[in-house]
């Protein structure tokens, strides 16, 4: 199966927020965005660059911006999806009427994020904002083979690990989180396995 039949496979077993996303769907499709396969779900591109993606969660349907942080925001739309979030916005929806009601919205949205893409622009991330954990300093310090592979994740790798380890309460916690990411960070793997 190649990417095109994945991608319609993937429309069409939704059931959950089916509608706004076949609306979203049309919309994007309307644009001049090419609709690709990543990450095991559509992502809407331009000239290679990734400009959006629709994502479903339990509470709501999401069209998420890849660089949204860079993007102008009139209509109070855009929102970091979490908070440890950078680069991302999105806009966030509960019903078909809403994708509906910011149709021209989105758009303009999608336009203006294209042009982000073309333009060159890239969001800025701060070297090392993240105090890393005692435990995992420790841990790389005893261990050369895993301060070697470590290192040679991507930052957004080394950034949700350390985010993933330092959000435990408890020593025994981040420490046990250790042991448990070393064959994943040994393999350069992130924390979601890829």
């Amino acid at each position: 199966m190649d990417d095109a039949e994945k991608i319609e496979q993937h429309y069409a077993t939704l059931t959950q927020w089916r509608a706004e996303h076949l609306a979203l769907r049309e919309l994007l499709r309307s644009l001049p965005l090419s609709e690709e396969l990543k990450w095991h779900q559509p992502v809407y591109t331009h000239a290679g660059g990734n400009i959006c993606m629709p994502a479903g969660f339990k509470d709501r349907c999401v069209l998420s911006f890849f660089k949204g942080a860079l993007l102008e925001d009139p209509a109070d739309i855009l929102r970091p999806p979490g908070p440890n979030s950078r680069g991302a916005r999105v806009v966030e929806f509960h019903s078909l009427n809403e994708v509906e009601a910011l149709a021209d919205t989105l758009r303009a949205y999608v336009q203006a994020a294209i042009a982000v893409e073309t333009s060159g622009q890239k969001v800025e991330f701060a070297k090392d904002d993240l105090p890393q954990p005692q435990e995992l300093t420790d841990a790389l310090n005893r261990d050369a083979d895993l301060a070697q592979a470590f290192a040679a994740l991507t930052p957004g790798r080394r950034r949700a690990w350390t985010l993933h380890i330092g959000q435990a309460r408890q020593s025994a916690t981040r420490s046990a989180r250790i042991e448990k990411a070393r064959p994943m960070i040994l393999q350069g793997k992130g924390l979601n396995g890829r």
